[in-house]
Formats: C-alpha cells, structure tokens, sequence
C-alpha cells in the first residue's frame, strides 16, 4: 500500500515526542513554523524495520522563517522559548530561522549557499531528496516535495537543488548504516539518467 501524506503523520505521531511538539510548537507564534527532517521519514524507516518510531532519530528539528531581524541575537531567543516550551521532553530539539542560514552555512560546510526566500526553501535543500518533508505547524499539513515513494521504498537520491556529492553519501551512509535496507542511489547514475531524458 503506498505511503500517504496522511500515513506518514499518523506514524511519525507515535513517537511520544512528536506528538507533543506538534501539541505545543504552534502556540510559541513561529513564523512559517515546520516540524521537519528525520523525526518524521525516520518513523517510517522504523516501521519497516520493525523498530519503535523514534528509534535512531538523533534530534527534532523545527525551521521558521523571520526575514525582520537576522542577528543570531534574535534567533538564540527564540531558541530559548522552544527550548523553554519543551524541556521536560528530554529530547534534543534543533531550531533554525531559515532566514539567515546563508549567513553562516559556507563557513560551516565549504559551499555557498542562497539566501532563501521561506521555511519550505530551507526544506526544498536537504542534501537526500526523499527526505525533504516537514509538517507545518499552522495547519498540520504535510511539505513533501519529492512525494513519497521513494521514502517508503528506501531510495536515497541526491536532492539536485544540492548537489554535494561527498556530503551526500556521508549522510546516506550513516542513514544506511542504521536502516541497512536502505538503497543509495550513485550520484553519477543519477546525473546520466536525467541526461538521459534531455
């Protein structure tokens, strides 16, 4: 049976964590607010694998977007307010305004990087295309660009709108390494058949 939008939210709503994020995150006033990245895709991971539905996730992450001020100044507080919100969930929950992260982000990871124009931006470059999901805290819909099949079948491919080959296989390495089943999809077979297709 295929995977639905629908279907991804209910399995990613059994981690405890999840569901009580998405209780409360949309109270704190995030513009743009997400709860997005493996905390959600990992779920199904884990349901195929036999695994409960936080099994492996490392952190939760939530984008928002504020383009009004850029300081980290500003970020950090609005940091301290999720953190505040959600501390007693003893989970590691990773917040980033989507607005300034080309402020930072070549610094970081030797690559330059736009500036970007909404939260979905922020999701549209994860580096593993399937991957690229996010559940907006507004109206509880699901942002899957890519859709959702390759997620439910484990095929990892590398998103073109980043295409940064060596970080893209440490990440779908250490992916595979704890979801063994998992297919990464070469980069360079990927190049030559949308070439293919021109």
């Amino acid at each position: 049976m295929p995977l639905t939008p629908t279907g991804l939210i209910e399995q990613a709503m059994q981690d405890p964590a999840n569901a009580a994020l998405l209780s409360r995150l949309p109270g704190l006033g995030l513009r743009q607010g997400f709860l997005t990245a493996g905390c959600l895709f990992q779920a199904t991971w884990n349901r195929l694998s036999d695994k409960p539905p936080g099994w492996g996730v490392k952190d939760y992450d939530v984008f928002y977007f504020d383009d009004t001020d850029l300081s980290w100044e500003a970020e950090d507080i609005v940091i301290q307010r999720v953190q505040k919100a959600v501390a007693d969930l003893g989970v590691s929950v990773e917040v980033k305004n989507q607005a300034r992260v080309h402020l930072w982000y070549e610094q970081r990871f030797k690559s330059p990087y736009p500036r970007l124009g909404s939260a979905r931006d922020g999701i549209d470059r994860y580096l593993i295309a399937c991957t690229r999901v996010g559940i907006d805290l507004a109206d509880g819909t699901l942002y899957a660009p890519d859709g959702l099949d390759d997620l439910a079948a484990g095929i990892l491919r590398m998103n073109p709108l980043l295409p940064m080959r060596e970080l893209f296989l440490k990440k779908a390495a250490d992916y595979q390494a704890r979801w063994p089943w998992l297919r990464i999809v070469q980069p360079e077979a990927a190049t030559r058949a949308s070439s293919s297709t021109l």
